[in-house]
């Protein structure tokens, strides 16, 4: 029998542990999506204390906490800093089997040195020696970053930021980690948003000039985009229930906007041609300044709309949808690719019903230009867990290469979550290790090292360029 996360972790062959140890354990990390606040990696502050490191905006944790019977007021309330670690604490037993009890004793130990099982009985001792090292130097946002060798991150940046952070980030000569903002325009496209209109506003006072019809609109989104592009931004983002690609006009997105701007109501029908005009277009855009398009889809969000009301977006409601996904996916990134308009592209899936659809629908784009142009992305949210990682990988194996799969990203808030990386990699190498020691996969270490390697860092860092 195993210990609990020793060094064999997740590793169930002498060939995994080989492939971990020797090739994909000391590489860097890229982490090319992830929701973490610039201006903290600006100023390089140190955390309060672990509640504030560890809890705050962490709704994985609160959606646990709730399950487990805790009032809202330890999870988004007003209780103490230490009250809401103790309710935690208490949730860490009942949550074992979920990747929740893993990735907080990965964190505890690669962070602090701690290898204490993390409950009731142990949260006074662990939170003090935690928020004690959190004081120090070594343990600023920098360290934290450099204790997990992350070389670069790009956060998710709204069109209407000023990037400021970002801007004077770069201008400091001393700064570690590389800092890069991912443009993520979908309050742009999302027309149904009650304060779509009010955005609209905004980005027109930004730009300099009224937004009135469709061609305007994405007259300003390219200059916001443009901006984004001189500092540093070779990334946009998508959050969507699914991909838009209904037939449009411009003069349709127009009617449509000019609708909405007016306080009139507009049909399904028009909601829907609105939407695939701007994706559309936004995905030519992306194209002209070279950048890599990225498509989250399959959430149905903010389920609950008490909490919703109560709460605000992003604070544990949402869940895996049931969205068709194929025809309009395969029309969208054929409409652009039919002009040779595609940028390289990332499809991360929700829904594991629709695995397979998305592992297939990327070869019908990659069109030998680039290798592993269009990619099937790794297991995000509800399948960023150990079963939801391998079914991603088997699938990708089984109808396309996994061999230029650019590999994992946190898509996180936290500062320490970076051991995910570590969790993905070592079931990756577990899985190629499998492979080796039944025979399916000839025992080329240096081969399959290589593999590993690439997959882990290399791939993402050609990909991308940076």
């Amino acid at each position: 029998m195993k210990n609990f996360l020793d060094e064999n972790f997740l590793l169930e062959t002498k060939t995994a542990e080989r492939l971990y140890h020797e090739y994909a354990k000391d590489m860097p990390i890229i982490d090319y999506h992830n929701h973490l606040p610039p201006d903290q990696i600006l100023n390089n502050i140190n955390f309060k204390n672990l509640t504030h490191a560890w809890l705050a905006g962490d709704h994985y944790k609160w959606r646990a906490m709730r399950t487990n019977g805790v009032n809202e007021k330890y999870c988004t309330g007003e209780e103490s800093d230490y009250a809401k670690f103790e309710k935690w604490a208490e949730t860490v037993p009942y949550t074992m089997r979920n990747p929740l009890y893993h990735w907080t004793h990965l964190e505890l130990q690669r962070y602090f040195g701690i290898d204490k099982i993390l409950n009731a009985d142990t949260a006074k001792g662990i939170y003090d020696e935690a928020s004690e090292k959190l004081q120090t130097p070594d343990y600023n946002v920098q360290g934290l970053l450099g204790m997990m060798k992350v070389e670069t991150v790009c956060t998710t940046d709204d069109p209407l930021d000023s990037l400021v952070h970002h801007k004077e980030y770069a201008d400091r000569t001393e700064a570690g980690v590389n800092m890069y903002p991912a443009f993520r325009p979908d309050k742009f496209i999302l027309i149904e948003n009650p304060a779509f209109a009010s955005y609209i506003y905004r980005l027109g006072d930004i730009v300099g000039f009224e937004i009135k019809d469709f061609e305007s609109l994405m007259k300003a989104l390219r200059s916001r985009a443009n901006f984004f592009n001189a500092n540093g931004c070779r990334i946009s983002d998508h959050g969507l229930e699914q991909i838009y690609a209904a037939d449009f006009t411009e003069e349709g997105a127009s009617k449509a906007l000019k609708k909405v701007l007016a306080k009139e109501a507009i049909s399904k029908e028009e909601e829907l041609e609105f939407k695939s005009a701007v994706l559309h277009s936004l995905g030519v855009m992306y194209s002209e300044l070279g950048w890599v398009q990225q498509f989250h889809v399959g959430a149905l969000r903010n389920n609950n709309l008490r909490a919703m009301r109560e709460l605000g977006p992003d604070t544990g409601w949402d869940s895996i949808g049931d969205f068709a996904q194929a025809q309009a996916m395969s029309k969208f990134l054929g409409k652009l690719d039919e002009y040779n308009q595609l940028s390289k592209t990332i499809i991360y899936n929700l829904n594991p019903a629709d695995n397979y659809l998305i592992g297939t629908m990327i070869g019908n784009f990659n069109d030998g230009s680039v290798a592993g142009k269009v990619q099937f992305g790794s297991g995000w949210w509800f399948l960023d867990q150990k079963q939801g990682m391998e079914d991603q990988m088997n699938i990708l194996s089984n109808v396309g290469l996994i061999s230029r799969f650019v590999g994992m990203l946190t898509d996180s808030r936290s500062f320490l979550s970076f051991p995910r990386h570590e969790y993905f990699r070592r079931i990756l190498c577990n899985l190629f290790g499998n492979d080796i020691e039944n025979g399916e996969l000839p025992n080329d270490i240096e081969w399959i090292g290589k593999l590993v390697q690439d997959i882990s860092y290399n791939n993402t860092k050609n990909y991308f360029g940076f």
